[in-house]
């Protein structure tokens, strides 16, 4: 059976599922070296939030599937290491959005409220009303910085209050926005129109530190900040600085720079409200997103497409099964490419013609870059990482579309070119599934990728073919099918012969030798990687 390894404590929902595929391990508390040390013998890692899944964890880790968080953020994953090494990354990104802008609507109230402040003097058995007078929400402007799940979310509870809504996200649609109420602007007009702002984007390098001693200065004197989605988007020095000076009115914060330490001037800065990363921490949401990250562990194990994978496509269902005859094709057209390929890869060429110039062949193009370099350079490449292994290797990867396609209702060209010449193979899916080569350097065929071909180059003469199907008789070897394309007449032509077991390198050698044939070559479709069975359609 799969083994899985737990390192962070998740709901025994989730763990249940796992224990349904998997043998699985629930080790927390484990230190980087210790999960280094017994890594290499898991093909499923689960964490939270408080184990980093460093290089090095990812560089000892070699039958490791997919590594599953349970929650939203992946910042605790190197993903670059993971796509590189082919290993997919899994989140939940919709588990916990509701108990997050729960979180951040209870801090969005309690702050200007100063409500833990007034508890603390009632505890302390003081009545000074006159020193918690409020500020309450209706009428004034939020302003989000990220509306994804949980911004959505909190623009819905926040509306409810009689808030006016502005936001900033890139990726966010017109018409979304508008359903959420949500006036989109620039970063520096949200800051500017904020009464109170809250944080709702993942921590990447480019959003590290984004609110800061500059952000602060172009916001209102007297506005407030809640985060509660990653420390370091903000710059907490700067947000006590600005506080101090009487600039900005408040804060709450339910995440840090540094957890579960958190920095000494925020616990003295007597208008900040302080909760210990609780966003995600309630009962149901707990359970919510190890049962869903369960169940994407537990579905890649056997041989299913994750839901929401971070360093691989994202496409429905329905599509990825009526994509799945292309991609089993794409793979077997890079297969065969390498087959064929001499020499220093250049570049390579996809063309998608016909109806697929209407779908997302981001993934054809994965599945052939897989069946291609594995082909070259041995296992370990799939569909997360094979874009990268071309990258790395200064192969340049160019994709088209055209619509129109003359003799097929879809068609897929690929051309590599390498310092010794270029390859052009085009492919085709007949019916329900049913994948063909259709021409091979402008030579037309119609050939099943399956089993054992043998692939001659030659010139049109009479008496070359049966010659080297004759030598292919003396070996004993049957021949199943025979296509031959040609352009014209005595010229240079191709013969594609399907057989029922391998040629051997003797055999291939003799029939090389044969006068006015210039190429042989053996294909192995058996041994063809197939893109759509590798866990993640």
């Amino acid at each position: 059976m799969p083994k899985v390894l737990i390192t962070d404590k998740i709901a025994p929902e989730g763990v249940r599922i796992l224990e349904q595929a998997a043998e699985v391990e629930y080790r927390t508390g484990l230190s980087e070296s210790e999960i280094v040390e017994v890594i290499g013998g898991f093909d499923a890692l689960i964490v939270r939030s408080q184990t980093k899944v460093t290089q090095p964890i990812i560089a000892a880790a070699d039958r490791l599937k997919v590594i599953g968080r349970a929650g939203v953020g992946v910042d605790n994953i190197d993903t670059d290491a993971a796509t590189a090494k082919g290993i997919v990354v899994v989140n939940s990104p919709g588990g916990n959005s509701v108990a997050v802008a729960e979180h951040t609507m209870a801090l969005l109230l309690s702050m200007p409220r100063r409500l833990p402040a007034a508890h603390a003097s009632v505890a302390r058995g003081e009545w000074r009303r006159s020193d918690y007078v409020g500020v309450q929400l209706q009428g004034k402007t939020l302003g989000m910085i990220g509306l994804g799940r949980v911004g959505s979310e909190v623009a819905k509870r926040a509306a409810s209050f009689g808030m006016r809504l502005v936001g900033y996200d890139p990726f966010l649609a017109q018409a979304r926005a508008k359903a959420l109420g949500v006036e989109l602007c620039g970063v520096d007009e949200v800051l500017a129109q904020a009464d109170f702002l809250t944080l709702h984007s993942p921590l990447t390098p480019e959003t590290r530190h984004l609110i800061g001693a500059e952000a602060f200065g172009k916001m209102k004197r007297g506005a407030f900040i809640v985060n509660c989605a990653r420390g370091g988007i903000l710059d907490e020095d700067a947000l006590v600085d600005a506080i101090e000076a009487g600039h900005l009115a408040g804060a709450a914060l339910d995440v840090f720079e540094t957890e579960p330490s958190v920095n000494q001037r925020l616990l003295h800065c007597e208008r900040v409200v302080l909760t210990p990363h609780l966003g995600a921490s309630t009962k149901e949401a707990q359970v919510d997103v190890a049962v869903d990250v369960a169940e994407q562990v537990k579905d890649m194990l056997e041989g299913r497409a994750p839901r929401t994978p971070v360093n691989v496509p994202v496409l429905p269902k329905e599509v990825l099964e009526a994509l799945r005859p292309h991609m089993q094709l794409a793979s077997k057209l890079g297969f065969l490419q390498a087959r064929l390929t001499r020499g220093q890869m250049v570049s390579v060429e996809l063309a998608y013609r016909g109806k697929l110039a209407k779908e997302e062949t981001g993934v054809l193009t994965r599945s052939f870059l897989t069946g291609l370099m594995q082909s070259l350079l041995g296992g370990g490449i799939n569909l997360v990482n094979a874009p990268i292994v071309a990258e790395a290797r200064g192969v340049d990867v160019l994709e088209s579309k055209r619509q129109e396609a003359a003799d097929y209702a879809s068609l897929i060209s690929t051309k590599v070119s390498t310092q010794e010449g270029a390859h052009l193979i085009e492919g085709t899916v007949f019916g329900e599934g049913n994948p063909r080569i259709v021409a091979i350097d402008g030579y037309r065929i119609d050939v099943v990728p399956q089993g054992q071909i043998l692939i001659v180059y030659h010139l049109d003469k009479p008496g070359i073919i049966g010659r080297a199907c004759q030598v292919l008789g003396d070996a004993n070897i049957n021949i199943a099918a025979m296509q031959v394309g040609r352009v014209e007449i005595g010229g240079d032509s191709v013969m594609v012969l399907n057989v029922d077991s391998p040629v051997p390198p003797d055999v291939v050698a003799e029939i090389a030798k044969l006068e006015l044939i210039s190429g042989v070559t053996p294909v192995d479709f058996e041994t063809a990687v197939d893109a759509s069975g590798l866990g993640l359609v």
